[in-house]
């Protein structure tokens, strides 16, 4: 082939790539219509079309990067990291009207969630499509199903089939932000704006109490206010109600219960450090608490009693975005890679900004923490074992009562279980414990009797994380348990480093296999936790580990 003298290509005169079709253009302004054209509002843009059209098509991905001036590949990569996100070409036919989603959790599974897959494959009439999914937050009442936005729990294939044909419309509930003043809610936080009460008598309080970040992590509480206060502002306050993690859902009971209790803890944290602005991430599973928290926060706005904006942000179906960093990613309006730390989020957050993250629970202790000096003392000192206050752990699987419960720090497993759960379920024997959700690890009933608390179970390769104990019994197969926790974090993974990506996938095939190669599983294991970005892959192989260790007899 001849070579084109140089100088002689023309440029080009027009743009690369697909160009945004006026059609495309007007159909995406009217669906994103009310809705400031930031970036960090992406994801909030491709729910709004989502929810108009029923799918993201590709012309209407391309015009909205034409809106935002920025490359489809950057709209293209966001909406596909989500599994919340349809994507489908211009001319394919949308996605069936509606969705089933089942839950294939390890507690969902326990309670017969493949069998109810498998149902409702065989009996549902055209227009709807079954799917399986990660946890819903609904262990306490397995098995669960999503009809679109609804959760149905304790499901049947009846029960979601008749909830399937008479889907549910939102209603408008009334704000319940009076009863919540009249019982005395937000009567700090005028305390703390008015001058009778300042941000170094909340750290005081705080620090005698000495709460713990209850996400998981267990940061000291005051520790990670005074490092967000040291840098200079804007500051920034997000909210962390992206709870994924199987077995957790002790959020969403807080956010059920007591709304304003969390928003109080939110408000008061959010003055105290000097914030700018308070920004609450949902995970999208919890449809009905979006409607619950707009309106309240609404109400709080119409009372006056906002200091500072408060945004409501809607995750789209990612585990990863619990991490604190990739959710920091994601209400920037980009996929949630968690980020490389240092530098902290309380040195450089949110747009950069020093920020500081709670997970809703801790924001549900606040204001009991800090109404007064001795309040505080009260909560360090309701602890047992020389622990250190109290927490919520929600507890599903084989126990007569499963539910959120608020329970001493270092209480037991087995003391949970007796004293709070009405003991094992009829017809079981106690067998096994996941002491901190699907990476927290496995243990025997026989260590039932360890604190359940920071710093207890590290020792035998588990922690308590955010306080999800799930409960197995000798009807339960303990390899299945395994294999399921790992196909979740197989398929949470969010594919930004290979230790993760490869190994939790290589994993998953190695424990199909009829006999496991326990030395190849332990060195696969060590290179996750040492080569992975974040604790997703440096904690997905724990209850392969815990399996191999305590239970040698049942590994295949």
């Amino acid at each position: 082939m001849t070579a084109m003298p140089k100088g002689s290509r023309k440029p080009r005169t027009g743009p690369r790539g697909r160009v945004a079709t006026p059609e495309a253009m007007a159909e995406v302004e009217a669906a994103i219509a009310g809705l400031d054209l930031r970036r960090d509002l992406l994801i909030e843009h491709l729910h709004a079309l989502q929810d108009r059209h029923g799918a993201l098509r590709a012309a209407h991905l391309v015009a909205l990067a034409a809106l935002h001036r920025v490359a489809p590949v950057e709209v293209f990569e966001t909406a596909s990291f989500y599994a919340h996100f349809d994507l489908i070409e211009d001319g394919a036919a949308p996605p069936p009207p509606v969705t089933l989603r089942v839950c294939d959790g390890l507690p969902c599974a326990m309670a017969g969630a493949e069998a109810l897959h498998a149902s409702l494959r065989a009996a549902v009439p055209d227009g709807v499509r079954v799917l399986h999914a990660p946890c819903m937050g609904a262990c306490h009442r397995a098995p669960a199903c999503a009809v679109g936005h609804h959760l149905v729990e304790h499901a049947t294939a009846e029960t979601v089939l008749s909830a399937a044909r008479h889907a549910p419309t939102g209603c408008d509930a009334a704000s319940r932000l009076p009863a919540a003043l009249e019982a005395g809610a937000h009567a700090l936080l005028r305390a703390l704006r008015d001058g009778r009460l300042d941000s170094a008598a909340l750290l005081d309080r705080l620090e005698a109490a000495a709460l713990r970040g209850l996400g998981g992590a267990g940061f000291p509480a005051a520790r990670k206010w005074r490092l967000v206060m040291a840098q200079p502002g804007p500051r920034h306050l997000v909210v962390n109600a992206d709870e994924g993690e199987p077995g957790t859902f002790k959020d969403r009971h807080c956010l059920e219960a007591d709304p304003h209790r969390v928003l109080e803890g939110m408000l008061l944290a959010a003055v105290a450090i000097g914030a700018e602005a308070c920004w609450f991430y949902l995970r999208d599973e919890y449809a009905h608490l979006h409607q619950v928290m707009t309106t309240e926060i609404a109400a709080l706005g119409a009372a006056g009693l906002l200091p500072m904006p408060v945004h409501l942000r809607r995750g789209a179906g990612a585990y990863i975005c619990g991490e604190e960093t990739a959710l920091l990613e994601s209400l920037e309006g980009r996929r949630g890679y968690p980020r490389h730390k240092p530098p902290f989020p309380g040195q450089r957050g949110l747009f950069g900004q020093p920020t500081l993250i709670h997970n809703v629970e801790t924001l549900w202790w606040l204001p009991e923490i800090l109404a007064s000096s001795e309040a505080a003392v009260r909560f360090a000192a309701a602890g047992r074992r020389g622990r250190s206050g109290q927490r919520l752990f929600s507890v599903s699987g084989r126990v007569r009562d499963p539910g959120v419960k608020a329970a001493p720090a270092g209480i037991t497993a087995r003391e949970l279980i007796e004293e709070f759960c009405g003991g094992i379920a009829p017809g079981h024997r106690f067998a096994a414990y996941l002491p901190g959700g699907a990476s927290g690890g496995i243990l025997p009933a026989s260590m039932a009797d360890l604190p359940l608390d920071f710093g207890t179970l590290e020792q035998f390769g588990c922690f308590v994380g955010s306080g999800a104990v799930i409960v197995l019994s000798d009807r339960d197969d303990l390899p299945e348990a395994a294999r399921n926790l790992v196909r979740f974090f197989r398929d949470e993974s969010c594919g930004q480093c290979t230790p993760c990506r490869v190994g939790t996938a290589k994993a998953a095939r190695l424990l199909e296999a009829p006999r496991w190669d326990a030395p190849l599983l332990e060195e696969l294991a060590a290179a996750m936790a040492d080569g992975s970005i974040c604790g997703l892959g440096q904690a997905a192989m724990n209850p392969v580990r815990s399996l191999l260790h305590f239970f040698p007899e049942a590994t295949p």
